[in-house]
């Protein structure tokens, strides 16, 4: 399952996506790469995130979103950026965040391999009732709260998912 890319990277790449690449996509991204250097796996996974809309390009993530993160160990340090046509061969696995951002993937200008993207809901184990990561940006304190339970749980259901699929452990 693993390719190499021009720089020799045999990583597998996991691209997390949502609109506007502050509060869901860099959380999972933050809470992703936690549990993959918890696992000892930093050496067979890499971990981006990025937007379908470019509006918040190199910004950090939305200081809501820092917060609430930072109070369960976690450090968003990422910066907003645009997906780009290459991400899109770069990256073995694309995540989005809900039916929206699946839907922009399709709209995009270069196409996308269907086979490389899935929903982050489909990785919920406890949380089996959410059919997506809704965006909390325009939520309280709640909403934030929900998305870090959501995304901790499927960050470890795909985790687990690929460990088992690409036989790293």
């Amino acid at each position: 399952m693993e390719k190499s890319t021009p720089t020799g990277d045999t990583r597998y790449k996991i691209l997390f996506i949502c609109l506007g690449n502050i509060c869901r996509s860099p959380a999972a991204q933050g809470i992703m790469e936690q549990l993959i250097a918890s696992r000892g796996l930093q050496d067979r996974f890499l971990v981006d995130s990025a937007g379908l809309y470019g509006g918040h390009s190199g910004s950090l993530p939305d200081q809501r979103m820092r917060v609430h993160a930072q109070r369960r160990g976690y450090t968003l340090t990422h910066r907003s950026r645009q997906i780009t046509g290459s991400d899109l061969q770069t990256f073995d696995l694309i995540v989005v965040m809900d039916r929206s951002n699946l839907e922009g993937l399709q709209h995009l200008k270069d196409p996308v391999d269907p086979h490389k993207v899935v929903e982050m809901a489909s990785y919920l184990r406890f949380h089996p009732r959410n059919h997506c990561v809704p965006d909390p940006y325009y939520d309280g304190a709640e909403g934030f709260e929900l998305v870090l339970d959501l995304l901790e749980d499927a960050c470890e259901g795909l985790l687990d998912e690929l460990c088992k699929t690409t036989k790293q452990h």
